[in-house]
């Protein structure tokens, strides 16, 4: 038995899981970059850009909206606010793949104990648990995603440490902020980062949940791990002689669908959580709820209102999640994890 452990677990087990996280953090950087421009637009239509809303709703909107960014900024413009993306989505991705692989392994050790709510279950505790520790990250992105160019100062480019300190002032010059919530949130100003934070921890637990117990789900009927038994001397045995080798197309194409079928599920909460993250350029003097925000999407669009941007939304999160997982069990294969 090695000698060297730590709560129990030896350094080995420790190597593997940090090596685990490793894999997943570079799954995300690399996914993120890959749709980065389609993320920016996405966000642009989801937060109701007025610059940007003459070409929400189709699907060639989407191509003119990327091409006068393009012309107007080129690729620095479609890239705007992805050094926060990448500052955000390597501890995100990392701490989201390592803890679905130690969740996964204590609710399903072996295949046998796989189901669909244990792998639901620990896709949203994965997801819930990422996203605690790098929420103020994202909504930086998301903010630094939204500002575009001014008539009163075209030449202006919003910067990480803008940003920053435009939320952090948020509402200060107010003296209409007289609400219990105004207040709180004066007094304690870094509690601005966490603006829609609510909302994306219930959108997280569909859309983590649901994204892994695809992955899950197919990788089980298309690359099923070989079912086990127990000897007579308590020895584990494999009962299949073989298994489908994995491939980097069959990741791409099975994470692809499993990001699809997410999205779907999960998509509303996502335009509820955007518009939340921006509300502080909108309305800098007033705090939006979870409730006001669904009220104010409802009363201006209807039902359409909470799936703006979806089609963009599959363009999008179909690459980045083929990617994402495949790049991850590249890396685990990769580091020998």
């Amino acid at each position: 038995m090695p000698t060297n452990a730590i709560g129990g677990r030896n350094i080995q087990d420790w190597k593997a899981i940090a090596l685990s996280g490793v894999a997943g953090g570079v799954a995300g950087c690399v996914a993120k970059t890959v749709v980065a421009p389609l993320d920016r637009v996405k966000i642009l239509f989801q937060t109701s850009n007025p610059d940007f809303q003459k070409y929400a709703g189709t699907w060639s909107g989407m191509f003119r909206a990327v091409g006068e960014i393009y012309q107007d900024r080129g690729v620095r413009g479609l890239l705007q606010g992805h050094s926060a993306t990448l500052l955000r989505i390597f501890p995100y991705a990392a701490i989201k793949f390592m803890a679905y692989d130690q969740v996964h392994h204590f609710l399903m050790p072996t295949p046998s104990q796989e189901t669909n709510i244990r792998r639901f279950i620990a896709g949203a505790s994965a997801g819930t648990v990422s996203i605690l520790f790098t929420y103020p990250l994202e909504l930086i992105r998301v903010r630094l995603a939204f500002e575009t160019r001014s008539a009163s100062n075209p030449t202006f480019r919003p910067t990480l440490s803008h940003v920053i300190s435009q939320v952090y002032h948020e509402g200060k010059s107010s003296t209409t902020a007289s609400s219990s919530r105004s207040r709180i949130f004066t007094t304690f100003p870094i509690l601005k980062f966490y603006r829609g934070f609510s909302v994306s921890i219930i959108g997280m637990i569909p859309y983590s949940g649901t994204s892994f117990l695809m992955w899950g789900f197919l990788r089980s009927h298309f690359l099923p791990r070989p079912s086990l038994e127990t000897s007579s001397n308590g020895k584990a045995l494999s009962t299949s002689r073989s298994r489908p080798k994995p491939t980097p197309v069959a990741d791409l194409a099975l994470g692809g669908l499993s990001g699809a079928v997410a999205q779907t599920v999960s998509y509303p909460f996502e335009i509820i959580r955007r518009r939340m993250q921006v509300g502080g350029i909108i309305s800098p003097d007033q705090w939006m709820s979870w409730k006001d925000t669904v009220q104010m999407i409802w009363n201006k669009n209807g039902w359409r209102g909470f799936y703006v941007g979806l089609s963009i939304g599959y363009v999008k999160i179909v690459p980045m999640t083929a990617v994402s997982y495949a790049v991850w069990e590249w890396g685990k294969r990769f580091l020998n994890v």
